[in-house]
């Protein structure tokens, strides 16, 4: 036989090469799958999906109840300073002590915070909070309405802070 095409032997050291490049790779490419889950994690949206679950259709009926009340919400944000106008279904603005507002981003929840409203007149109540550009979410609370409590989650995006 010539040299060129002479093979050498497979053995226990070729296997055992073998299995640690292909476990390596699999080991690798978990803890780098692992990282990036870990590292975008954002945040639960309910503790238990099970109970969570149980209570879905009483859950129907208060989303219902509240679209009937027809309260429309305007949200605006400048100089640390956020706004929420909010109307009853004739336009006419809705008077409350408090509103509480749960402010972060959508999809992560590092930057969550919560900021109370105050009442500043004619269904406008401002909080001071200071917010980076990006899209936000505001997730208001009214406890004290002729009904029940009101809730509603509105979007908003910052534009870029000076």
């Amino acid at each position: 036989m010539s040299e060129f095409l002479r093979m050498e032997k497979f053995t226990g050291w070729h296997m055992l090469a073998v299995l640690v490049l292909f476990f390596g790779v699999i080991v690798s490419v978990n803890l780098t799958l692992a990282w990036y889950a870990n590292s975008s994690w954002t945040g639960l949206v309910v503790k238990n999906s099970y109970v969570a679950s149980q209570h879905f259709n009483e859950n129907q009926v208060e989303r219902r109840r509240q679209i009937a009340m027809g309260w429309k919400s305007e949200i605006e944000y400048g100089e640390g300073i956020l706004a929420v106008r909010l109307t009853d279904a004739d336009g006419k603005p809705v008077e409350l002590k408090l509103l509480e507002a749960k402010v972060g981003r959508p999809a992560f929840e590092a930057d969550d915070h919560t900021v109370e409203l105050l009442p500043a007149g004619d269904g406008v109540y401002r909080g001071q909070t200071e917010l980076a550009s990006g899209i936000w979410q505001a997730d208001l609370k009214a406890a004290d309405t002729p009904e029940k409590t009101w809730e509603h989650a509105i979007r908003f995006t910052v534009s870029e802070v000076k």
